[in-house]
């Protein structure tokens, strides 16, 4: 699914690889800085991201980049990749930038700083920018209910009060709004709906505004369709001349642009085979394309620390803004289009990542070092980005001797889990999904943690699978089908989320395409009484 921040769906991606490119080119521009000579005043700095410390960086020889440049190599060879490209600014002065392995495998297309990666869910950061510039100009007030900025079709609070779902909750990911990834390829005879016929069909609170961080790219494809009906202008055609342009991104476009086609990777499958073309029904969440050296020009803007030909089309204000926590999404938070976390000694740690079919990307902006990391890859593999993010992070900033390293977060095994608490669920819950294909019966029966029973519609009744109740919300996965042109484009098992609200057990039935398949997700609004 797009977007590779945590959430129920993220343990649901399985891969499986091809075998090993018999040639692993190096290609594309390498840049490396000068010894640096590192302020005895400078006090350190420990970044933790993903379970790694690391300390201030300084203190490194002009080959510093080797050492990642040879793990790079490895990887590709090891994950069968076919290419990587990556783009580092420390200090806020670019240090390396290079591309490693096939853009084109097929067609022996070399990979480089410039070429053009799907950047999946890091489209988000930059939607919120074209958001921000709007609000600078007077034009857009990210408190006002998004239901003032679209048109007929318009979002309905199933739960809630659909005027707290302000654009500012919607950027943030606590509108209530429910998830939705739905891709198009070029085989297939689907096309994407209208952005009001996709508001129609799922533009409705799963929860009160406020109540929760539920990751949503429908929020962010509605935000895209804010900002093309606030400047009067396609939401792709707004980005590229108020963000792109400016920040001079020649190699990025929403979608392929033209004159870019010979400049895109190739994108891979699990089985190593290129994939169609594809793009999605919510462009402003997902679908830009950028260079890892473009990318990294877009960081380095949001450290306030712009290359000298961009043009500001922020203050400082609006960057620290973007970059301020308003809602926690358990171990981080988030601002608008932004994940935040924070070092050990305090300082800010800011960055999205991105997944989708055949691709993977990160870019982390270390604000307090003026340290950008910008990883792309034409294929589905988020443990080697994570990896050389990390490695490169390493060499940046390096642990001080005798620095305290943070150990791996504790995890409970399912051996070890307490089973759970369904004692005051226990009974027949009854109600239906509602889909805007029409209503569907659901009854479900709960006994204890492992006989918990549910029957959807005249379907035979099935086992709820992996069932946990916690907080008053009883979640697990089942078989099912809930009748929808959309859900039937893939093969999918039904996720149950319901929370006790009173009398009610109300939530959502999420579809999730299965691994093998080439992707999707989105939830229909369950409601339930006790018998």
């Amino acid at each position: 699914m797009v977007g590779a921040e945590p959430s129920r769906y993220a343990a649901l991606t399985a891969h499986s690889r091809a075998a090993a490119s018999p040639v692993v080119p190096r290609a594309g521009h390498s840049k490396r800085r000068q010894p640096h000579v590192r302020d005895p005043g400078a006090k350190p700095f420990l970044f933790v991201i993903a379970l790694a410390g690391l300390a201030p960086w300084g203190r490194c020889a002009a080959d510093e980049f080797d050492a990642v440049r040879a793990q790079v190599r490895r990887t590709l060879v090891r994950d069968a990749l076919p290419s990587m490209a990556v783009a580092v600014a420390g200090g806020g002065e670019v240090l390396w930038e290079e591309g490693f392995g096939w853009a084109d495998r097929e067609g022996r297309v070399p990979a480089t700083e410039h070429t053009l990666y799907p950047l999946a869910s890091i489209s988000k950061p930059i939607t919120a920018t074209a958001l921000m510039v709007l609000r600078a100009r007077g034009a857009l007030d990210l408190d006002r209910p998004v239901n003032d900025s679209l048109g007929e079709a318009r979002i309905r609070a199933r739960v809630g009060d659909a005027a707290g779902a302000t654009v500012r909750r919607v950027a943030n990911h606590t509108s209530g709004l429910p998830n939705l990834y739905q891709t198009f390829y070029a085989d297939e005879p689907d096309r994407p709906p209208a952005m009001d016929e996709t508001i129609r069909r799922y533009g409705y609170l799963l929860s009160p505004p406020g109540e929760r961080f539920h990751y949503s790219n429908l929020g962010y494809g509605l935000l895209g369709h804010v900002i093309s009906r606030t400047s009067g202008m396609d939401y792709a055609d707004f980005v590229r001349r108020e963000v792109f342009l400016p920040l001079g991104m020649t190699r990025a476009s929403v979608g392929i642009g033209p004159g870019l086609e010979p400049h895109r990777a190739i994108l891979y499958g699990t089985d190593g085979r290129p994939l169609p073309a594809y793009e999605t029904a919510h462009p402003a969440a997902a679908d830009v394309w950028c260079s890892a050296h473009d990318l990294l020009r877009f960081g380095l803007f949001h450290l306030k620390a712009p290359p000298e030909d961009q043009r500001r089309i922020l203050d400082d204000g609006a960057i620290d803004e973007m970059q301020r926590p308003t809602a926690s999404m358990g171990r981080d938070r988030y601002g608008i289009g932004w994940v935040l976390g924070a070092g050990r000694d305090g300082s800010p740690a800011v960055r999205h990542g991105g997944g989708m079919a055949g691709a993977q990307a990160q870019l982390v902006l270390v604000p307090a070092r003026k340290v950008a990391v910008v990883v792309l890859v034409n294929a589905d593999d988020r443990r080697a980005v994570d990896e050389l993010t990390q490695a490169i992070l390493a060499v940046l900033l390096p642990e001080e001797p005798g620095a305290r390293r943070p150990g791996p977060a504790p995890r409970g095994g399912a051996s070890d889990a307490p089973p759970p608490d369904v004692s005051k669920l226990s009974g027949t819950w009854r109600g239906r999904v509602h889909t805007h294909r029409g209503l569907l019966s659901l009854v479900v029966r709960v006994k204890d943690p492992q006989d918990i029973h549910v029957r959807l519609g005249e379907q035979l009744e099935t086992l709820l699978n992996e069932a946990r109740c916690e907080d008053g919300v009883l979640t697990g996965v089942m078989q099912g089908d809930v009748g929808t042109p959309d859900a039937s484009r893939r093969p999918y098992h039904l996720h149950l989320e319901l929370r006790r609200r009173g009398e009610a057990l109300c939530g959502s039935a999420a579809v999730i395409s299965l691994p093998t398949s080439r992707g999707g997700a989105m939830e229909y609004w369950v409601d339930l009484r006790r018998e």
